[in-house]
């Protein structure tokens, strides 16, 4: 059971502008939504919904958390950017989740899960990343990790390697990531690489508005 802090607070930021004809009470929707993305499993969280006269099933519920489209808001202008990536299992299969995280505030920026880490899809992270937040003028906080180093160096981006020091924030959220899915081994099961990455860019959201 996660702690009771994690759990409080607002869910103005969970826009549920794709609800048309659902019965159940918006608020409780975003309840439902916030539980389950803040540590409770899907049957827990139709548990809590269960209190307040609401009975619904763990499919609707997980549908709810990714129709919502929940995702890292743009428009940050960051001095750091930590970049990294940490392996996600879909299935048996790996995966990799990149993060571009603010080491000032220990906010995400962008995530998106790929099959593989190449300097090719670096790239394409680096270029959506730059799409959403300005961040030509940032430092990048990277491992030695040569994949990060050539995409960086290609989109004319200055970096700095670093191990430990502010670079240690986008450790602390990937802790996190991998704490909500340890009943799992770091594991979706079940689900396609879409479903798994809608979830991941959900659970950022909810870090950034909760931390």
């Amino acid at each position: 059971m996660p702690k009771t802090a994690s759990l409080r607070g607002a869910s103005g930021w969970i826009d549920l502008v794709f609800v048309q004809r659902e019965r159940t009470p918006r608020e409780l929707m975003a309840l439902g939504i916030r539980l389950h993305l803040g540590g409770l499993s899907l049957s827990n969280t139709v548990r809590e919904l269960e209190k307040h006269g609401v009975e619904r099933s763990r499919k609707v519920v997980h549908n709810w958390v990714h129709k919502a489209d929940l995702a890292p808001k743009d428009g940050a202008s960051p001095k750091q950017v930590a970049l990294d990536e940490t392996v996600v299992w879909i299935d048996g299969q790996q995966y990799w989740l990149y993060a571009a995280a603010d080491p000032a505030i220990s906010r995400f920026l962008h995530v998106r899960l790929y099959s593989a880490r190449t300097t090719a899809l670096t790239e394409m992270f680096l270029a959506e990343l730059m799409e959403k937040h300005d961040v030509e003028d940032a430092i990048f906080l990277i491992d030695s990790a040569t994949w990060l180093n050539a995409a960086l160096h290609r989109r004319g981006l200055e970096f700095r390697y670093e191990r430990h020091g502010d670079r240690n924030s986008v450790e602390r959220v990937y802790r996190e990531v991998k704490r909500r899915t340890s009943s799992f081994s770091n594991s979706f099961s079940h689900v396609d690489p879409e479903t798994a990455n809608s979830w991941l860019q959900a659970f950022a959201r909810w870090h950034n508005e909760t931390n």
